[in-house]
């Protein structure tokens, strides 16, 4: 006999439960791809489930909507391959998925593959949100399973609540969470991981090594924490926070760039003055290489390394949350002698660009005579007199550095640090361009420093003879009432009541953010071999990390395995309260032998116990039938059992 296709056929409310679980897992790998793709793909799910509700959708209709929705993600992210650019395709296709589910198979087909966006999601996002919503699809996932098993199989009531079978999975989880709990904290854990995380196509927020005035925006309007530190002792000022990151020597008439093989020369001598910082920073992933630090570090930590001009940088890419303990002072000289071939590199300009800004630092140099310190004040006097702050700026043309410093006189701390740099090389003293992170916000939560990505800062450093490299920032010269237009008013950071308000709210935010990574992104091969130093066991190494898992795991599988063959010999909750009913007796000398059929029990607790043969022989008499003849219609039975004393 040919099987009914429609016994298969899925029904609305499945249906409705297993979009939803589609959608939910979905979620997560949404917010972690562009907005413009993330809603393209949203709004592409929505009406395929709409054209599809009915029946399938046709064959050629769906290759068409495939099509559309490749060209969608490859016209957002280009034709580059990578983490990113995998996880929008993964996010599209499972979009179009319900376009053919029609039975209860494709129904687990669409869960099962909807499953792995969650998991998806980590490869781009780490966040406790990330794994909130992971957590909550996999939960709706296994409750909708069970939802289609009690479809095919008939027993689903049409009154049935979802209430049952998320306690059932509760329980599923419940049996499992000890042995996942030893995985994380026990199982050893390797130095480094095993293989590399592939690169993104769309780079991170981030310092890079090069930088053209005018192009900052993007990043500085990007509020999102780029580094938390955290100082043991007092910490700096909020002025003396400045961030060293890459340092720009090189200049073309329009962008700073830094050779790369400059990173790889030894660090110069530094002279230190006596304050010296404590910190440790907790650094955001960016997939780059460069660290910032507190200027000057005093040494790299273990896993980085300082370059000639102290740029710090780690051995490996960035591609996770890390931490560093480091040191910093402020340098009382820095580098006092300057070889031939690194002055004439500071001093460097492009022929042919910017003739006016030349021409006034040769002025400037012939009154000064050999004095560069006075240059430096010249100029600094003159931003302080004329020059304004403001993000709205045009894009510099040819002679852009000509443009800034005769014609606009406003702009933000590229065209600041580019165009102070190319005066003093002008005027012969050696300069270069040094971006980083200029300040941060204390988190009272936590007594923790944020630094976003909106705090970028580009300064100027000027060689001084005697004292070496000498920190200079033109953009801090610009007087108070000529600060026109900030990354703050932009944003529209509100002062008192409300924006008070959402700044407690957005600290302890972020100081839940920052116990997760500490918990559990900070949890690696190290604080894994000291966990039990609270005990007095200073480090575990590998043998007994191992036997302390394996004792752990098998404690965890043997209660995995009680548990699962008890419910297993229980299952039937009708079943459950009958052995229930006869444990009650137990107590009293009359428990039922397992040879004993219900009846014969009953009758031989009557002759003990006269007063309970009334109701325990018309129970048992029930019982028997439902359990053995199949007798339907007795809804109390269950009641009356879980409530029957002896």
């Amino acid at each position: 006999m040919a099987a009914d296709p429609s016994r298969d056929r899925i029904d609305n409310g499945s249906r409705l439960w297993t979009l939803a679980t589609a959608a939910l897992a979905l979620l997560p790998l949404l917010l972690q791809i562009p907005a413009a793709l993330a809603s393209a793909i949203g709004l592409a799910a929505v009406l395929v489930t709409a054209l599809s509700w009915r029946k399938p959708m046709p064959a050629i209709l769906r290759l068409l909507l495939a099509l559309l929705v490749l060209a969608a993600v490859f016209s957002q992210m280009g034709f580059r391959f990578g983490r990113d650019t995998g996880c929008a395709l993964l996010a599209a296709m499972i979009a179009i998925k319900p376009s053919e589910t029609s039975t209860l198979r494709d129904a687990r087909s669409l869960i099962g593959f909807a499953l792995f966006a969650p998991f998806s999601a980590f490869l781009l996002d780490q966040g406790p949100l990330t794994m909130l919503l992971g957590l909550l699809s996999v939960l709706c996932a296994l409750v909708t399973l069970q939802r289609l098993a009690d479809v095919e199989s008939g027993s689903l009531d049409s009154g049935t609540k979802p209430l049952p079978a998320l306690a059932a999975v509760g329980k599923l989880v419940g049996i499992g969470l000890p042995l996942a709990l030893s995985m994380f904290w026990l199982f050893p854990r390797l130095g480094s991981p095993l293989w590399g995380v592939p690169e993104r196509a769309l780079g991170r927020p981030g310092l890079s090594d090069n930088m053209t005035p005018g192009e900052w925006l993007d990043l500085m309007a990007d509020d999102t924490p780029a580094l938390r530190a955290e100082f043991f002792g007092a910490p700096p000022a909020p002025q003396e926070m400045y961030w060293r990151g890459p340092v720009l020597w090189d200049f073309d008439g329009r962008s700073w760039s830094q050779p790369r093989w400059m990173r790889q020369l030894p660090a110069q001598p530094v002279g230190s003055r006596n304050s010296t910082w404590d910190y440790q920073i907790e650094f955001e992933p960016t997939d780059r290489r460069q660290l910032v630090a507190l200027d000057l570090p005093r040494a790299a930590p273990s896993g980085a390394f300082l370059s000639q001009d102290y740029g710090l940088y780690s051995a490996t890419p960035l591609n996770a949350l890390t931490r560093w303990r480091l040191q910093s002072s402020p340098p009382a000289t820095f580098q006092v002698r300057l070889d031939a071939a690194t002055r004439r590199r500071a001093l460097a300009l492009p022929a042919g660009y910017n003739p006016r800004t030349v021409a006034l630092a040769q002025q400037w140099r012939r009154e000064a005579g050999t004095n560069d310190a006075a240059i430096v004040r010249r100029a600094l006097d003159w931003v302080k007199r004329e020059f304004g702050y403001t993000l709205d700026t045009p894009l510099p043309g040819r002679n852009g550095v000509d443009e800034f410093l005769f014609d606009e006189k406003k702009g933000y701390c590229q065209h600041f640090s580019s165009s102070f740099v190319v005066l003093m090389r002008a005027a012969g003293v050696p300069a270069r361009v040094v971006t980083g992170f200029a300040g941060g916000i204390r988190n009272p939560f936590g007594n923790y420093w944020v630094v976003r990505n909106m705090d970028a800062h580009a300064w100027a450093e000027v060689w001084l003879a005697g004292r070496g490299w000498v920190r200079v920032d033109p953009t801090a010269a610009v007087a108070p009432e000529r600060i026109y237009d900030t990354i703050e008013d932009r944003l529209g950071a509100g002062t008192g009541g409300l924006g008070s308000q959402l700044a407690t709210l957005d600290g302890f935010s972020d100081w839940m953010r920052r116990g997760w990574n500490d918990l559990v992104l900070g949890f690696n091969a190290e604080r894994q071999q000291r966990l039990l130093q609270p005990f007095g066991m200073d480090r575990l190494d590998g043998g007994r990390l191992g036997m302390l898992f394996g004792v752990f795991a098998l404690s965890a599988l043997a209660w995995m395995g009680w548990l699962l063959a008890r419910g297993e010999r229980e299952r039937d909750p009708l079943l459950r309260a009958w052995h229930r009913l006869g444990l009650r007796y137990a107590r009293l000398g009359l428990g039922r032998q397992p040879h004993e059929p219900a009846l014969d029990w009953a009758e031989r607790v009557a002759r003990a116990r006269p007063q309970s043969a009334d109701t325990l022989i018309p129970l048992s008499r029930r019982f028997a039938q439902a359990r053995y003849a199949g007798a339907v219609g007795d809804a109390a039975l269950l009641n009356d059992l879980r409530r029957h004393r002896p």
